[in-house]
């Protein structure tokens, strides 16, 4: 019986355990989205993961959805992550990055940009800025010739991300940013080859890991997934068609994995771990919901079929969860104030497990 202890063969990587750190905003980079020391340090405390997924990392400026995230679209963002992917891999970890472009999900208070998308529909509810959270503005609707810039986008940070000293990366498809956007039945009304039937509503997700294969190599690209996910007012109406046939095509590139959110009925899910031939990492619960993942959530989804079990908030609070579902010790809440907020604490500030005689 496989357990999250057992190792595992990811593309060219032997990882020491089934345990992934799931990718989450911290808003920690400096001006310029640079990486900084203390994101050096977050990373390595949590190296004893068989793989880190970072926050989401912006392919390009009017990619960047909040403010306080880094970048990988420029030569000082590649030096400035050297220091974080060369300090995980002293600690004896690997880590891929997180390309996630923001698409309406965004603000010309953040970017100095009007956002675009698929079609001039808004994202619901406020989006993060400088100044606070602000009403999402409507963004522009992408030309039909533009769209394939935005898909190179990731191939490019992706070949950034590599020559930062990254293992891989992992194209955001989830949680209603630019590719999420594209695969809706709501955010995307186009009626070009990129919107209406379910062949066309998958394109750019397609084109956009196919680019990125091509550009660092299958093995090193992963992409994210969240099936019937409520982000930003998301809808999708035919998620097992939708998914069955986006996850046919990108079995068709070998990529290193597919990573899902538990964002529909289980029964869909398993189908679509049936659907999928390759890696699959499973995130068991519903991003920021009110469970979070444990062992014997990890231990019921390696039951049915996953491979890999991603750890989000568990991860926050606790540097070395490794050690400790090992060992059962208890897992520490994460203070949510501190999410958000910048600075060290809340962020370098839980301490490993401490034994007393």
């Amino acid at each position: 019986m496989t357990t999250l202890l057992d190792g595992y063969r990811l593309g060219g990587m032997t990882l020491p355990n089934r345990v992934v750190m799931a990718p989450m905003t911290r808003v920690r980079a400096a001006a310029g989205g640079l990486a900084t020391p203390s994101m050096a340090a977050y990373y390595a405390q949590r190296a004893t993961a068989g793989l880190i997924v970072t926050e989401g990392v912006q392919p390009s400026l009017i990619g960047q959805s909040n403010p306080g995230t880094p970048g990988l679209h420029t030569d000082e963002q590649v030096a400035a992550w050297r220091p974080v992917t060369a300090a995980v891999h002293a600690n004896g970890g690997r880590a891929f990055a997180q390309i996630m472009h923001g698409g309406r999900v965004s603000h010309p208070a953040t970017t100095g940009l009007r956002p675009i998308g698929p079609s001039a529909v808004p994202a619901t509810g406020e989006v993060f800025t400088p100044d606070g959270p602000r009403p999402a503005p409507t963004p522009r609707a992408l030309e039909t010739a533009e769209v394939p810039e935005h898909a190179r986008s990731y191939a490019e940070a992706a070949r950034r991300a590599i020559d930062a000293g990254f293992d891989g990366v992992e194209l955001h498809g989830a949680n209603g940013y630019l590719i999420s956007q594209f695969l809706s039945s709501n955010a995307n009304l186009r009626t070009d080859r990129y919107g209406g039937s379910v062949t066309n509503r998958i394109r750019f997700a397609v084109e956009a890991a196919a680019m990125t294969a091509e550009a660092v190599g299958a093995a090193r690209t992963g992409i994210r997934l969240s099936p019937g996910g409520p982000f930003w007012g998301i809808e999708e109406t035919d998620i097992p068609e939708l998914y069955t046939a986006l996850l046919a095509e990108l079995a068709r590139l070998n990529l290193a994995y597919v990573h899902l959110e538990a964002t529909t009925d289980e029964e869909v899910l398993v189908a679509l771990r049936r659907a999928w031939p390759g890696t699959l990492i499973m995130n068991p619960v519903l991003p920021l919901g009110p469970k979070r993942t444990g062992r014997s959530e990890a231990d019921h989804w390696l039951a049915l079929g996953a491979d890999l079990i991603s750890f989000g908030r568990a991860y926050i609070a606790n540097p070395d969860l490794v050690e400790r579902l090992r060992t059962g010790l208890p897992l520490v809440p994460a203070d949510e104030a501190t999410y958000f907020q910048g600075g060290d604490t809340g962020y370098l500030t839980y301490p490993t497990y401490q034994h007393t005689a």
